[in-house]
């Protein structure tokens, strides 16, 4: 059961699409109260609660006992006491004796304490007066979850070929360099599907241009690379160039479509091109415009976009610079005071992504002039949902592949995510794990890290361990920062063992595929937690680092340095499958509680459900080449059991035809347990 309460005039923000009434009377299961200028929630937990949610922040997958802030923030070293990153997803989950959520509708700045101040108690802060809350009531954790991605609606829908291995760098600089990257991949029997475009791709850093020099025949390569089953993904950002004779700065500034500031005049922000305008996203004609200029890179055969910066983030703003400069007139270089030291670092630090630059200027949500930090975490999800409609009138018949660094609840119906500027730190590969169930909570489903970490210098291992998660997650992107470690697999001396890893990913795309779409279509969960399906099993309900996997897989991925395997509980019987390539493997069936798992660097564990089925296929080169005729099935079984396999052509919208749905089963037959499937079954593997 969902209620909805109304404070004040909220601003829409396009999160919940079931028609909800609003209810009178305080908030169910909430304390209400007014202090200083905020309003604070309260809600008493009992000492064994759990608190999921929050999609993308830092910590565990049980939230409790730590601060989060749902702001959107371009931080880039995600430790554990940063209290917001680049996702504002404000709902959360209690669980224990009872089961309750609480979705916290508001575009601008909430604060959740859950349990920090003090462990028994979580509060929701707010400073804005004009929001939405939702209670959910059910019988379960997932259960509530359940109601909310009802209450949201349906997720983005990737075409299949974006379950391929991709590959990024900031930057390949020129077509010569996308070309050897690609021809590595191939020579080294690499599968790969995709290659990522940063930044550099562009003239000038102006969004919707390529650079002649770099990329003379755009058109041209970008066939090139297709006819080698490469898709070519750019990156676009908020900012908008100001150069007279860009026709983009020209028609914002014509058609009043940037953001103001309280003067009127277009606000003006330094980023990557330098002094920028930022498209008023709020406002629906701005939305429309910016939308429509991604045609121009698909009319050259672009099939897939990223979307960045998006917070929107900011290096510095004039006014910002001003005050600087002030400061640093007026400073006594003199002083010992330790503290005028740190203040000064700080200054420095703070121009970047400034609160009092976020105040300064103004969006215009057709006719409703609002502030910036009043709808602030609504930016990167209004460009997600421009490019998201606008790719309905550009190609209404065809998926494309669209995701975003900056986001918020709604924006994942046009878009899938990635979790931002991450690290090569094994604490940044197991905050991926945990991170997973998280996002799909709260509509997330085609997402996933920058493997191996964007910033620093990843190693051998880690790259491989964090592999070994990543074939699992939908987004399976490989991407690093300028100046770091060349990260391509192939430049870690042997890549055979790369090779066989990636393998494993495309053996298992069916079947990822299959789950990710019967979970979109069901407004459902890709990955969960353990105790999502052993409600009652104890040590399952705090088990973080182990997820299920749609319907027939767990997986334990190893996640430190050095480890030789790790420890596994088991909350039923499970077969064990060690992976070394899509073709090499062993298996053991082990009995429900805990084990220790040897894993070697190279080894990918998985783990059977009893009475589900796994289906493999050949692995291939890239997606356009995987035969899907043919399948090997590994089943753990006693019983008559069936997989229904979702399988469309990958690209199309005909979601809900049910052709689509391909029915493998393992029967009794003469007392001998066969498959009976109308696909050809090259392999049965029973145990």
């Amino acid at each position: 059961m969902i209620k909805k309460y109304v404070y004040g005039n909220p601003i829409p923000t396009n999160a919940v699409v079931a028609d909800i009434e609003p209810s009178e009377g305080g908030i169910q299961y909430l304390t209400e109260l007014e202090m200083g200028g905020k309003i604070i929630f309260n809600y008493s937990m009992e000492n064994d609660d759990i608190v999921y949610g929050l999609g993308e922040a830092a910590r565990g997958l049980n939230k409790r006992g730590g601060i989060y802030h749902g702001f959107c923030t371009d931080v880039p070293d995600q430790t554990e006491d940063k209290q917001a990153l680049y996702g504002a997803h404000n709902f959360i989950v209690v669980t224990g004796m009872i089961s309750v959520g609480f979705f916290v509708d508001c575009a601008s700045d909430v604060k959740f304490d859950i349990g920090y101040t003090a462990y028994n108690m979580l509060n929701i802060e707010l400073t804005c007066p004009d929001f939405v809350i939702y209670v959910i009531e059910g019988k379960s954790a997932y259960d509530i979850v359940k109601q909310f991605r009802e209450m949201i609606g349906r997720s983005y829908i990737a075409p299949r070929w974006a379950f391929g291995y991709q590959q990024s760098r900031w930057s390949y600089m020129n077509e010569d360099e996308v070309r050897k990257v690609v021809k590595n991949h191939r020579d080294n029997g690499i599968s790969l599907d995709a290659v990522y475009l940063d930044i550099d791709y562009m003239d000038g850093y102006k969004d919707f241009t390529v650079s002649e020099e770099r990329f003379p025949d755009f058109p041209g390569f970008v066939r090139e690379m297709r006819d080698q089953g490469i898709r070519l993904v750019p990156i676009i950002d908020a900012g908008v160039k100001i150069e007279p004779g860009y026709d983009i700065y020209e028609e914002g500034r014509q058609y009043q479509l940037f953001c103001k500031k309280g003067d009127g005049t277009d606000f003006v922000a330094a980023v990557w091109p330098g002094r920028t305008h930022f498209p008023d996203f709020m406002n629906s004609g701005a939305r429309m415009w910016f939308g429509s200029k991604y045609k121009l890179l698909t009319d050259m055969g672009i099939e897939g976009f990223w979307n960045d910066m998006n917070e929107p983030a900011m290096f510095f703003t004039e006014d910002g610079v001003k005050e600087f400069k002030d400061y640093v007139d007026s400073f006594d270089f003199n002083t010992n005071d330790p503290g005028k030291f740190f203040e000064f670092k700080d200054k420095i630090l703070g121009l970047s992504n400034n609160m009092k630059d976020y105040e300064s200027f103004y969006h215009n949500m057709d006719g409703r002039i609002v502030r910036h930090d009043q709808v602030h975490n609504l930016y990167g999800a209004n460009m997600t949902r421009a490019a998201g409609e606008a790719f309905d009138q550009i190609a209404p018949d065809k998926r494309m592949l669209l995701f975003s660094r900056a986001s918020y609840i709604g924006s994942h119906r046009y878009g899938g995510i990635w979790t931002g500027d991450n690290q090569s730190w094994w604490s940044h590969l197991l905050m991926n794990i945990k991170m997973m169930p998280s996002l799909n909570m709260c509509g997330y489903l085609y997402s996933g890290a920058d493997l191996g970490g964007f910033g620093c210098n990843c190693t051998s291992d880690l790259l491989m361990r964090w592999l070994g998660f990543g074939i699992f997650t939908p987004l399976m992107r490989n991407h690093s920062a300028l100046g770091t470690r060349k990260q391509e697999c192939y430049n870690f001396g042997d890549p055979e063992d790369f090779r066989s890893i990636i393998s494993i990913r495309y053996s298992l795309i069916p079947y990822l595929y299959s789950e990710y779409m019967k979970a979109c279509l069901n407004n459902d969960m890709m990955f969960k937690p353990l105790s999502f399906e052993y409600p009652s099993d104890s040590f399952a309900r705090i088990v973080e680092d182990q997820l299920l996997v749609g319907e027939s897989i767990m997986i334990a991925p190893v996640y430190e340095q050095n480890a030789i395997g790790r420890y596994v509980y088991l909350p039923e019987d499970m077969l064990l499958v060690v992976f070394k390539s899509s073709s090499v493997r062993r298996y053991q069936i082990m009995k429900k509680g805990m084990h220790f798992v040897q894993a070697a660097v190279n080894e990918v564990p998985v783990f059977v459900r009893r009475n589900k089925l796994l289906p493999l296929c050949r692995t291939a080169q890239c997606t356009d080449k995987l035969d899907t005729s043919m399948f090997e099935i590994i089943a753990f079984t006693d019983d008559n059991i069936e997989y229904m396999m979702y399988e469309d052509d990958g690209v199309s919208k005909d979601y809900d035809n049910p052709d689509n749905y391909v029915s493998f089963a393992i029967k009794d037959m003469d007392g001998i347990l066969g498959a009976v499937s109308p696909k050809t079954i090259v392999k049965l593997s029973l145990f």
